[in-house]
């Protein structure tokens, strides 16, 4: 007791009220609907921190997380607590050396299935044995593989600000998992690489091993990031505009472009601008016809 009594207590606070900041998708329960982002919420629940991690949940969902930038090895952040200038958080994660990825990508080769999901940008549900046969991990499992840092006076590390900032990206993972991988050190291109396989380009169809629902349309599928197949794409369809029939799923770019990282709006992009684009849409099919703004 006399240990802990050194260090000060400060009264409980709340934090000023956040504009435009970056609010949670989940309002109760787990952050992150995937086996891979549960995993991370592990590491930081391993730290036992009690009443600390309830309120980097509340700060995550109140949207107290101003920005978050994600580089290799490293995540960067603003939060605001209760004063007035925002709390720096800075999260470290050990990188995996070339050698170590090498061995990681020739362990991920032996299985066609790694390589069918992670080109589908799945996490495979066993990836972990890979790394585990390349004697390395893919989450951090030891405190040394693992640093935080947070401008606050909290002496506790991780504080509320870090939590909230982990919630945030374990949900992020569910967005795009190799981040995971950007984490530890490689980015999406140098795990395709190390698979011995060419980077996918921009294609119309599914990448082989993905699964389309049956009500999707290919036109909804998201954008594989790859620049180059913008000044590569197909032909413009032949006919006139007019004879060109209605998309069969509404805001078909918004859908192939995806959720955008760590979105700040009070609804899902998609949600918001659906109506919209379908309202343009048939606007632009009336004109095209040769109606007029009386007759539409």
């Amino acid at each position: 007791m006399a240990y802990w009594s050194r260090y000060p207590r400060f009264a409980p606070s709340r934090p000023r009220e956040a504009r435009g900041g970056i609010k949670a998708r989940s309002q109760r329960g787990t952050f992150g609907g995937s086996w891979w982002a549960g995993r991370w919420n592990a590491v930081l629940e391993g730290f036992q921190l009690g009443g600390r991690l309830a309120r980097g949940r509340s700060y995550a969902r109140r949207g107290q997380v101003l920005d978050v930038a994600v580089e290799a090895g490293r995540v960067r952040a603003r939060v605001q607590g209760s004063r007035p200038r925002p709390y720096e958080v800075d999260i470290s994660v050990k990188t995996l050396s070339r050698a170590e990825w090498d061995r990681v990508g020739r362990a991920l080769a032996r299985e066609a299935r790694f390589a069918a999901k992670l080109l589908a940008s799945e996490m495979p549900e066993d990836v972990e044995s890979a790394f585990r046969a390349a004697k390395v991990s893919l989450f951090p499992e030891r405190s040394r593989d693992l640093r935080t840092e947070c401008s606050c006076p909290d002496w506790s590390n991780p504080c509320k600000h870090i939590a909230a900032v982990y919630y945030l990206l374990g949900e992020e993972f569910d967005r795009d998992p190799f981040l995971i991988f950007k984490l530890r050190g490689a980015s999406r291109e140098d795990l395709v690489r190390s698979l011995g396989q060419p980077v996918p380009a921009g294609r119309r169809g599914p990448l082989p091993g993905e699964r389309v629902p049956a009500d999707v349309t290919t036109a909804s599928q998201p954008l594989r990031p790859d620049p180059a197949a913008f000044w590569t794409g197909g032909l413009p369809p032949e006919g006139p505009l007019a004879e060109a029939p209605a998309a069969g799923a509404p805001a078909a770019l918004l859908r192939r472009l995806g959720d955008l990282p760590f979105w700040r709006g009070a609804a899902p992009l998609l949600e918001c601008l659906e109506p919209a684009y379908a309202r343009a849409a048939a606007r632009g099919l009336a004109v095209s016809a040769g109606m007029r703004d009386d007759d539409a």
